[in-house]
This record gives C-alpha cells, structure tokens and sequence, in this order.
C-alpha cells in the first residue's frame, strides 16, 4: 500500500557550546541540505557568510538577537539560490564596508537590520528586503547596480555620511512604504538607465536633495511625503524622464514595472507632498522631462517648482503654495503645460517665465502673490486658458521684452496695478474677464496687441490705456464702471477700436492724445460722467459709427489743433453734443443729435471742418486754417518719389498701372459697385540692392493715399521673424509680425528661406500656413509683398497651394547697368556736396564695368558702398597733403579715389 508522505524541510542548529548543534553559522550553512532551515540562537557571531542555495536563516529568538558581524570583507554575501534570512543583524567590521552583498540567486531578507556600511545589490540578482533596517555610515546605505531588480518593502534607510538609496546601470527598485531617514546627502539617486518605483514611501531629514534622477533614469513616486530636506525635494537632471524613440514611432517604456507606463514621460510623481525644502520643491534642469499629477508642493525656501535648459514639465492638478520665491519658474528653452494647478501665497511671482520658455496653464488659479501674479520677460511665450488670477499688490499678467501672451477665457481681479501689462511684449487676449483693478489693460509695445471679446469692470483708473506709439486692436470689448477714462488712446498711438462698448465711466469714454491717431469704428457710449469723446490737441483719427448717450459732459470736445473725422455719428440724452476749439479742424459727416438740449452737431449731411470760436461759444463760424495734404496731392508727391528712383523703368510702369487700377478700384466701392476680382499682393523678384524694399514703401504710400490701406506703413520681415524655434512657437511668431503690419505692407525679404532645400518638415511651412490663412482672414487691411531671387521665389510660391492664387503679379527687378550705378553713385555724391569730374565718372563706369556680377552683387548697395570708399579715400588723400589749394580739393573726387576692385 502506497502512502503520500510530506517531508519538512531537514533543520540544523547554531547554538556555540551546545551538544549536537553548530558553532558557527558557516559551519551550519555548510552541512544543511537545499531546502534546509537554519535556526540561530543569540549571540555575536564574527564571520562572514557566503550562500549560493536554497536555504532558511532565522534568528530563533527574534530580530536584534543575532548579530553577524564580517571579518573578512561582507558580513553576507549571496551568490546564487532562493536564500531566505529573518530577523539577523548584519555589521561591517569597518566603516563604509558592504556589509551585505547580493550578487546573485533571490534572496529574500525579512526583519534583519544591515548596519555600518551599506547593502549592495549587483549583477543579474533579484533580492527582496521586507521590514528591514540599513544603516550606513559611508557614502550610501544601499547601493542597487548591474541589472539587478531590488524589491524593499516597508524598510526604513539611513545614512548618516551619503546617499540613502542609489540606483544606477540598468538597475530596477521597487520601494514600497519604506522610509529614508537622515541621509548625509541625497535620500535616492538614481542614473544611468536605472528605473525606480515609490509607493507610500517617505524621504525625510536628507543634507541634499530628498530624490535626485539623472542620466536617462526614469522615476516614478505614488503617494511619497518629502520633507525637511537641504536643498530640493525632487531634482531631475540630464535626460531623466525623457524617453527615447526606437525609429518606428514607438517609446521606451516607463519606470520600473510601475503601472502608467502609458504615461508620455518616464518621470512620474502622483499625489506626493512636496514640503519644508531649503531650495525648490521640484527642480527639472538639462533634457529632464516630467509628470506632476495631484501633488502638493508647499513651504519651499526657494520655488515651488522649476524648470530651466530644455526640461519638460506636465503638471495636473498641482498645488503649489507657500513658496518663499515663486510658485512656478520657466526659463531657457523649458516647456511646462499644467492644469488644475493652484500657484498661492507665494514670496515672489505665481509664475515666472524667461528666456524661449514656452508656458501653457489651463484652468489654473494663482492668487495671492507678493509679485506680479504671471510674469513673462524675455522671448517667453506663455498661454493661459480658462484660468483665474487674483490678489496681487502688481499686475496680473506682465510682458515685457519680446515675451508673448496669448490669454483665453481667463479672469483677472482684484490686483494693485493693471490687470493685464504689456511692455514691451505682445499679447493676444480673447473672451476674458478684468475687475476691481487699478488700470484694466495697459499696452505699451512696439508690436500690435490684440483684445477681443474681453469684460473690463468695476476698475479704478483706466479701463485701456494704448502707450504711446502703440498700435494696437481692441475689438468687440466692454468697459463698464471706471473711476476715469474708459479707453486712453495715449500720445502717438495708432490703435483701431471695432464694435467696442463703453458704459458708466467716471471720466471720459474715450480720450485721444496728442498726435494720436486711432481708427474706431462701432463704439456705444453709455453714461460717461465726462466726455464721451474727448480729442486733445494735435490728435487727429477717424470715428465710424459711434452712438454716444447720457455724458455729462458735452459728448465730443475737440481742443485746439485737433483734426478727427466723426462719421455716421449719434449724440442722445446729453446736455451738449459738441465743443470745438479755436483752432480745431474736425470734420464731421452724416451725423446727428436726439434729445440733446443745445446741439452744435453739424446735422446729416456730409461737411467740411467744423470749429467754434472757443469752449464757450460753442458753434461759432468757421475759421482759417491751412488745409491737409489731398489724397490727389500725395498721390502726385509720390509718383515723384518714385521717378526719382535711378531705372527700374519697367516696375515703375508697374506700379503706375497699379496705381490706376486701385483708383478704380476705389471709384466702383464708392459707386457702391463690387471691386473687380484683383490681388493686391506682389511678388518682388531680382537680385539685391535693386530698390524692392524702397518700391515696396511707396506702393503702401500709394495705397494709403487711395483709401485702400489705413495707414500705408511698411513692416519688413524674414525668416527670423517668422520661424519659431520649437514646435508652438512659430504661429504666434508669424501672427505677432503680420499684425505689426494690418493697415500697411508686411515685406517678407528672402521669403523662399521659408522653404529650405531637403528639409520638408521645417517650420517654414507652418509659417507659411500660417500666413496664407491670415491673408485671407484680413484681405482688405493690408498687403503682403514677398522677395527674393527669381529662381528661388519660383520654389517658395509652389511650397503651398494657397500662395499662388494670392500672389498673380510678379514685378521683376533687373540688375542695374553699369551708367545707372554710376548715376547712383553722382546722386548720392550730390547730396554730401562733393563733385565727379568727367575723368572720374569715366573710371566709376570701367569700374563697375569690370566688377563680376555673381550671386553677391550688390547692385545699388555696391554703389553706395563704393562711394562711400571713394569719400574715405579722398579724406586719407587731402589729410596727407598738408597743402590744400582751394575748397574744390575738398569736394571733389578724383579717378585715383576709386577703390581697389576686390574691396567692394
């Protein structure tokens, strides 16, 4: 009869001085059986332990009773085998030692205690350590290298002179509930292409950073508490986090085995508590790339979180409050997107941007700033979508320098200066919300900044001040409630107002400075205690369509030397309608007063300029003056321009023709006939030096002079201005410089650079996407003229299908003749007074004559340059001849002055 029998696992025993046990450990391991259960009783045992089986060592009275101290290199060391050691004390005989090195096999070590020097977990060995203690008192207490993969389950790490945890190589850690306590420097390091993965884990009391990842380790941390460290609370360096591309789309996995490994970066930190850190809480530097979900960083000595060289951050419902410094600082070419994010109570800025960083924040809220709330210097571009900004003693939302804001759906409340600034910068701000702050929106810039659809109440000076010189687009907005001006349209600015709205205003709706000159079209004004329109000396501007109600003050005042256009004008429910200066030369056309209780409004019809003899006679008879350029005057004065201009016989054809047809053209839309189907925009090809850019002004001046452009300015630009530097970045880049241009002529010199040769996904094409739908979405204000080298213009006109049917014309710039440069170089003598004999005009003509005519030719620009050699040659001449006849030596220019042909 069989029976099934179950064998237990053969025991041996350590017990020195006892009969039939072991005296050591060693001789105890030697003589048991794979399988086999070693028992040992306390006692200090001065050995070290080498195991490669499948063994049980146990501490039979319980954990801290047996001590193993090494005498020859590690108290333990395990080769190979499933080794399973409980409750034993392993010491190293010298500081600093491995006191515990597993190179091999899978041990498992359950409630022992590793102190004096460190663990070491290397090679191909996957160890478990459940409940256990290490202690080093060297550079790190536990040391996980090689491909090895170290499990540590509710430990607690100490160090009292290095690192608590480091991980390097290809090394894989799964920590869980485990405590790193007091590191003489950094509580976990991981590098290499180590992978480690903390859950429920604290890292407390460290001299350095409490969790440091570099190289191309990857990181994740769910549910960790980090505290009371020396300097920040988590640092990531190098490529951490960044993951790598394997050339088929796909990316390398995450962290090790932890469970978001289809996160897009490899560093993740999930619902951690970031605290009490002497530096930043979290600091992404180099390639670094990071998560942040539902994390509380607070109490930082320095931000709450940092990004610099080209990291990359996602923050996700993020709090990061009672920061010493800011909350969130951007710089060098950083990105960070967050959302949800709270940014509190913080010692500088919520955020500050710098350098290229790029910046997305959607429905986040930063409040209670010592600073301002949003801060963005530099070429920073930052973006903010749904987000509410409050509680600031400055602005809201700063640009300066080159820095751009796009700003949607987002509030802006209760700050101690302006709500939104820009100075210097850009901004685009669309649907938003500003109250209770001292000025609404401030725009101070060179470029062109954008309000649409945006709220400005309850403010307590200005609602919109435009700097001066500034030119910016305020449409479709409503300001209601401010304690003065509702709109200030400062000294020289340029602003267009369009469907705009203005209501219970304790100073004036509209105020226009001197040399000011605004285009506003649609404006209802409500209630404004002053003026509704109030135009100061020397403004002028023009004004559409304006309904003006319940002032109490005369509804439009015009100072002396002012000169406005009021169309389509409606004055009701005020006192007076209108006071004209002595001096003023407004013109008023098809406008009208209701209910007014003294009118002085010129009614309906179309007039000519109205004044009145002062404030207070107002309607008094018209007065002398010296009327304004006519268009038909300018018209004249810059064909004249235009003749003056050395050849280019057949593009001044061109542009006369041009100029007809747009006459026409603004004939039919007068006559209230449809334009003929014809494109404005032109296509310049020829060398350089051939007068493009001075062509491209005058056609602008031609068209601002027809009524076709608002102002007829010119604004060049190139590649640079166009093409951003990352992805996101040029579409803002192109539209910035496009509106600079709306009104006038946006010149694109070198436009086929948008298109280099071999490289088809070049941001060139964004660029050019970019423009092709702007062109469309503004046909009407402005002209876009491209330039380049006839060949190449060719190429970039067929890098998109939209180009073509917008660029029909070409007008070709031929290279100039050898006696049209050397009348180049007479016109320019003349206007610095010195003379060119015939010998002299004799030798610039051989000499141009002589000069190649390659790809570097600089046609009207080598004239220049050759005449300005020419002057510096004939002072080096005259200064060396210490006897000057006459004043003729000092005017004229001799053959010998001619330069050397390879100096030009």
């Amino acid at each position: 009869m069989l029976t099934n029998r179950t064998h237990k696992p053969s025991r041996e025993r350590v017990a020195p001085g006892s009969w039939g046990a072991h005296a050591t450990i060693g001789a105890a391991m030697r003589a048991a059986a794979p399988g086999a259960v070693v028992s040992v009783l306390p006692g200090v045992y001065r050995e070290s332990l080498g195991l490669n089986r499948d063994v049980t060592l146990v501490a039979e009275k319980g954990p801290g009773t047996v001590r193993v101290v090494g005498v020859r290199g590690p108290a333990l060391t395990v080769h190979d085998g499933a080794v399973t050691v409980s409750g034993l004390t392993f010491e190293a005989a010298s500081p600093g030692e491995s006191v515990v090195l597993v190179s091999g096999g899978a041990p498992a070590l359950r409630g022992c205690r590793v102190t004096g020097g460190r663990l070491e977990v290397t090679g191909d060995a996957a160890a478990v350590l459940a409940g256990c203690t290490l202690t080093g008192v060297g550079r790190t207490a536990a040391l996980l290298t090689g491909t090895s993969r170290t499990a540590l389950e509710d430990c607690t790490v100490r160090s009292a002179g290095g690192d608590g945890i480091v991980v390097d190589d290809e090394a894989r850690a799964v920590c869980t509930g485990t405590v790193v306590d007091g590191a003489g420097a950094r509580g976990v390091h991981l590098t290499g292409s180590a992978r480690g993965s903390f859950t429920r884990c604290e890292v407390r009391g460290t001299a350095d950073v409490a969790v440091h990842a570099a190289g191309g380790s990857a990181l994740a941390l769910i549910d960790c508490r980090l505290h009371e460290t020396g300097a920040q609370g988590v640092r990531l360096g190098d490529r951490a986090g960044r993951r790598a591309d394997d050339g088929q789309g796909r990316r390398d996995g995450a962290s090790a085995e932890e469970p978001q490994s289809s996160r897009v970066h490899a560093v993740l930190l999930v619902r951690c508590e970031i605290f009490n850190t002497a530096a930043a809480g979290v600091l992404a530097e180099d390639e670094a790339a990071a998560e942040l979900d539902a994390c509380h960083v607070h109490d930082t000595g320095r931000a709450s979180v940092i990004a610099g060289g080209s990291a990359t951050l996602h923050l996700k419902d993020v709090r990061a409050v009672a920061a010493q410094d800011t909350a969130l600082a951007v710089s060098g070419a950083a990105t960070v997107t967050a959302d949800g994010a709270t940014l509190a109570r913080t010692g500088a800025n919520g955020l500050y941007a710098d350098g290229d960083a790029h910046v997305t924040l959607t429905d986040c809220e930063i409040r209670d700033t010592a600073y301002t709330a949003v801060h963005a210097v530099g070429g920073a571009r930052v973006t903010l979508a749904g987000c509410r900004i409050h509680t600031t003693p400055e602005y809201g939302v700063r640009a300066c320098g080159q820095a751009e804001l796009v700003i949607g759906d987002t509030e802006v409340r209760d700050t101690a200066m302006a709500g939104v600034f820009v100075d210097g910068g850009d901004a685009v701000l669309r649907g938003c919300h500003i109250s209770r702050t001292r000025t609404g929106a401030s725009l101070r810039t060179t470029h062109r900044p954008l309000l649409a659809d945006c709220r400005l109440t309850d403010i307590d000076g200005v609602g919109v001040e435009v700097g001066p010189g500034t030119a910016a687009l305020v449409e479709n907005c409503r300001i209601e409630r401010t304690g003065s001006t509702g709109l200030f349209l400062d000294a020289g600015s340029a602003a267009r107002i369009d469907g705009c709205a203005i209501a219970g205003v304790e100073g004036s709706a509209v105020s226009v400075g001197a040399g000011a000159r605004p285009r506003v079209r649609g404006l209802s004004i409500e209630g404004a205690a002053h003026n509704g329109l109030f135009v100061t000396e020397h403004a002028e501007g023009l004004f559409e369509d304006l309904r003006i109600a319940g002032t109490g003050f005369p509804a439009i005042y015009v100072e002396t030397h002012a000169a406005p256009v009021v169309r389509r004008c409606l004055v009701s429910g005020s006192d007076h309608d209108l006071v004209v200066c002595e001096g003023a030369e407004p013109v008023f056309e098809e406008c009208r007063s209701e209910g007014v209780r003294e009118s002085t409004l010129p009614q309906h019809a179309p007039s000519g300029p109205a004044r009145a003899a002062s404030p207070a006679r107002p309607g008094a008879g018209p007065g002398e003056g010296d009327e304004p350029e006519t268009a038909e005057e300018r018209l004249a004065r810059l064909r004249e321009e235009l003749d003056v201009l050395v050849g280019l016989d057949g593009v001044k054809r061109e542009v006369v023709n041009l100029t007809k047809l747009m006459q026409m053209v603004k004939v039919r839309q007068e006559a209230g006939l449809p334009p003929p189907p014809l494109s404005r925009h032109l296509v310049f090809a020829g060398n350089p030096g051939t007068g493009k850019t001075t062509v491209a002004r005058v056609y602008g001046g031609f068209l601002h002079a027809l009524g076709l452009l608002e102002r007829g300015h010119l604004v060049e630009a190139d590649r640079g201005d166009l093409v951003g530097e990352y992805v996101g970045h040029t579409a803002p880049k192109t539209q910035a410089a496009f509106r600079r241009a709306l009104g006038g002529v946006l010149f694109i010199d070198e436009a086929y650079s948008l298109v280099p040769h071999g490289q088809p996904n070049d941001f060139g094409q964004e660029a050019i996407a970019t423009l092709v739908k702007l062109m469309e979405d503004h046909r009407d204000e402005v002209v876009v003229i491209v330039a380049g080298y006839t060949g190449e213009i060719r190429r970039f006109l067929d890098s998109n299908a939209g180009l073509a049917s917008r660029f029909t014309r070409t007008l070709t710039f031929e290279d100039y003749t050898s006696d049209e440069l050397v009348r180049i170089v007479r016109y320019h003598a003349r206007r610095h007074e010195y003379e060119c004999p015939p010998p002299t005009l004799d030798a610039l003509r051989a000499f141009f004559e002589g000069l190649p005519r390659g790809d570097r030719f600089g046609n009207g620009r080598t004239a220049r340059q050759v005449f300005q050699l020419m002057t510096e040659r004939h002072a080096q001449r005259i200064a060396d001849d210490l006897e000057v006849e006459g004043p003729g030596d000092l005017t004229t220019l001799l053959p010998g002055d001619l330069p050397p042909p390879e100096a030009v």
